[in-house]
């Protein structure tokens, strides 16, 4: 697999990276086999996808032990990104920047990993409660302290980052600022997709001018783009997608030409080429320091997503793409 840089350190990955979160925690719980999860992430690693996110909270905590599994056998192959900053309640999820908390929980992670060392520590959500250089402060000591390799940092989501009146990564672009005054980010981790590219317009750019690595989170729009799902079959009650907008039935029906495009651009590459391959195909052409983090638990999946790395779209293509529909039933 062709690999890609992170950050002016220069940190080697595969150029398509491993969402390890739908193994433990999101996503169709029923479905979730731990044995099937260390056969998918395995078989990543065997492909040459070296990038292996997950968090604390996602479980919590189970993600990073079932990687620490794989781990245990295959550090030396493996680029770890965890992250750090949202504790997980009965039915919430808050924010925790406080510098003390942060490196209990970088100490927490690596007992659960495995590993001496985090190549990629990510601020999941800054506190509003506490100074974000604080906490950027305090992972900053764990770098010098040879605990992580580089810093991340997660854009503000898609209903917090739209419930002001400017663009939606505005308030991230200021966090960014403000940190980077600190010590420097290496990455940044922010949804971007056929289906949602709102990144393009500036957090992309500003990463790219400044050498920081953009890790593409849910490149295949929550599995929509993929051309597997049927609208009006529901979700479980613990899957996100039973609560997100653009997942209803109807508008899953209504989206369903952005998949028949990306279908109709995959036939032009081979009857074996999927939508999903050509929606990581075009992440991948946003820029050579961006990375797409698909989430799979399945070794057909991880097989099918490693393998968009060889696909190359033309412009035809990309133009074709440009003209898809606006996504329906989104936070606005």
């Amino acid at each position: 697999m062709e690999r890609r840089t992170i950050g002016a350190g220069a940190l080697s990955v595969g150029a398509v990276g491993l969402g390890c979160m739908p193994m433990t925690w999101a996503y169709n719980g029923s479905r979730q086999r731990g044995d099937e999860s260390l056969r998918a992430a395995h078989r990543a690693l065997d492909l040459g996808t070296t990038l292996l996110d997950t968090a604390d909270m996602y479980g919590p905590f189970t993600n990073e032990l079932l990687l620490g599994r794989v781990l245990r056998e295959r550090r030396d192959e493996a680029f770890v990104s965890t992250k750090v900053g949202l504790l997980v309640g009965e039915q919430h999820i808050v924010a925790n920047g406080r510098p003390g908390y942060v490196r209990r929980a970088c100490d927490a992670s690596l007992r659960r990993l495995g590993t001496e060392v985090i190549d990629l520590y990510q601020l999941h959500r800054a506190d509003p409660e506490v100074p974000v250089e604080e906490t950027w402060g305090a992972m900053a000591e764990l770098v010098a302290a040879g605990k992580v390799r580089a810093l991340g940092f997660c854009a503000v989501g898609a209903r917090g980052g739209r419930r002001s009146a400017g663009g939606l990564h505005d308030g991230t672009l200021r966090q960014l600022r403000r940190v980077q005054q600190v010590f420097p980010v290496s990455a940044v981790e922010a949804e971007l997709s056929v289906w949602s590219p709102e990144a393009l317009e500036s957090l992309l750019p500003w990463c790219a001018a400044r050498d920081i690595g953009f890790l593409a989170a849910m490149p295949l729009g929550n599995g929509f783009l993929t051309g597997t799902l049927t609208p009006g079959e529901g979700f479980e009650p613990d899957d996100l997608r039973a609560r997100h907008p653009r997942f209803t039935a109807e508008m899953m029906a209504a989206n369903q030409p952005i998949v028949v495009g990306l279908r109709r651009i995959a036939a032009r590459h081979g009857k074996n080429v999927t939508p999903a391959q050509v929606a990581l195909a075009w992440v991948l052409a946003q820029g050579r320091h961006v990375v797409p983090v698909p989430g799979a638990k399945r070794e057909r999946w991880v097989a099918e997503n490693s393998a968009a790395d060889r696909l190359r779209l033309t412009a035809r293509d990309l133009a074709e793409i440009a003209e898809l529909p606006r996504a329906l039933g989104s936070w606005d």
